[in-house]
């Protein structure tokens, strides 16, 4: 969820600063060409204020007309500005460079026709740190009301954009600073906010798993939060007590039929010996009983599986599993089906070693129930990084795809095993021992035909 979480936190704060950034942008390159044009409108002014008195009728004509030619050379060389005063026929009063003609169209031009309209010019357009733009200001000359000459000031940009360009990265600075911060921001706060929902995932998988007691630390994390973890508790505690109280019930059901039960089964021996030997309903009386004193142990089993906490013990799998292998192997002999094992002799991992041989005791019964005699059932050991697998493998009939969800479910039976003996729980009780511990049972199709059963047990300590 953090993964999900941040990006998008960090594209809602990175479009905040570009939101931000760009305007300030613009509004500093605006400003530093306004800087430009208030000093170039001053100038202007000046240099107005000095051509108002060139008459050529007055007297000082051409001193006064030096003095401003002096004026414009001295400020075209300080600043490197093209500057001029203009009659209203394109005819220059004074400029320097000396070569510097007013353009006959562009900028230049409009701002020379704004001012003889006795206006000063509009603002030059927006000139950006990557154009090679120039500024041009133009003010009129006004004697007796009436617009006689027009100043023109040309600059170029370079400085000035220069100069944006410098408060341009000044903005990026700050907004890669500030992206950072937020980023730094926003990973601690998506660690807080999601810290409670990582721990109630973990307490969530734990009681999925069968470790019913994981409880979630309501210690973090906003309020909702905090108040869902304890509503969690307290379904957990909830949901524990009910299931506490559900096998105790089975264990208890199945502990008080079983004295009943026995004494039935005692009566139904002295019975048969007042009848003939070899009466058929003697006999189907006599094996209903037994089954149904198997399926009360099985209920009794299953019920103290599901309570009992695993005993782990660093067990050679290998070693256990050749073992109980050996143990049936009579029996797959006089069924006339092949047993055998395959993989390493000694590999180790955490394990109960009594709920582990429950478990390889009721699959490894399985296979030889529903193979064929003169097919084999193999019995594989495989280790790897982080568990260690014990697959049996049989060439039964197998089971379907539906059938293949549902195995493992309390006093489920295929359809087409029906006559053949067992309780149905058998699958049920390995699954709860192998659960207590961190283990698990799989089941897959074994092609051709047949069925894979793999036990899984932890490579890895218990943590605590």
């Amino acid at each position: 969820m953090r993964t999900r979480l941040l990006p998008l936190l960090i594209i809602l704060m990175a479009g905040v600063l570009l939101a931000l950034g760009f305007p300030l942008a613009v509004s500093v390159a605006a400003a530093q060409q306004q800087r430009v044009v208030i000093d170039r409108i001053d100038d202007t002014a000046r240099f107005a204020a000095l051509a108002q008195f060139i008459t050529e009728r007055a007297a000082g004509y051409d001193e006064r007309r030096r003095t401003l030619r002096s004026e414009l050379d001295t400020y075209a060389s300080v600043y490197g500005i093209r500057a001029g005063v203009f009659y209203r026929d394109d005819s220059a009063m004074a400029k320097a460079p000396a070569a510097w003609q007013l353009p006959i169209e562009g900028e230049g031009r409009e701002a020379f026709k704004e001012a003889l309209l006795g206006r000063r010019s509009h603002d030059p357009p927006q000139v950006w740190p990557w154009q090679d733009g120039r500024v041009v200001v133009a003010s009129p000359v006004v004697r007796d009301g009436d617009v006689v000459a027009v100043v023109v000031l040309d600059s170029p940009t370079e400085e000035m954009r220069a100069r944006t360009l410098r408060g341009w990265l000044l903005i990026a600075a700050g907004e890669a600073v500030a992206m950072l911060v937020a980023v730094g921001a926003a990973i601690r706060l998506t660690g807080w906010v999601l810290l409670p929902v990582r721990t109630l995932d973990a307490a969530t998988h734990d009681i999925a798993s069968g470790r019913m007691r994981s409880r979630v630390a309501a210690s973090g994390g906003p309020p909702e939060l905090r108040r869902l973890a304890r509503s969690f508790n307290e379904m957990a505690d909830n949901v524990e007590d009910v299931l506490e109280q559900q096998r105790a019930f089975v264990a208890d059901a199945s502990h008080q039929l079983r004295n009943p039960l026995a004494a039935l089964l005692l009566r139904i021996e002295l019975l048969a010996l007042e009848l003939p030997e070899g009466n058929e309903e003697i006999a189907s009386v006599r094996t209903e009983g037994k089954r149904l004193a198997q399926v009360l142990d099985d209920l009794l089993d299953l019920a103290l599986a599901e309570h009992a906490a695993a005993d782990l013990q660093l067990t050679d799998i290998g070693a256990l599993t050749a073992e109980r292998v050996a143990s049936w192997r009579p029996l797959a002999e006089e069924k006339g089906v092949r047993l055998r094992t395959d993989g390493p002799s000694a590999v180790t991992a955490w394990a109960d070693p009594i709920a582990l041989s429950s478990a390889l005791d009721a699959i490894i019964d399985n296979a030889l129930k529903f193979t064929p005699a003169e097919e084999e059932v193999v019995v594989k050991v495989a280790s790897g990084p982080d568990d260690v697998t014990v697959v049996v493998a049989d060439r039964g009939p197998g089971l379907t795809t539906a059938e293949m969800e549902r195995i493992g479910d309390r006093f489920w039976r295929s359809t087409q095993h029906q006559n053949i003996r067992g309780s149905g729980l058998g699958l049920s009780i390995s699954q709860a021992l192998l659960a207590a511990g961190g283990g698990s049972l799989s089941y897959a199709a074994h092609a051709p035909h047949g069925l894979r059963v793999t036990v899984s047990v932890p490579r890895n300590g218990p943590q605590g």
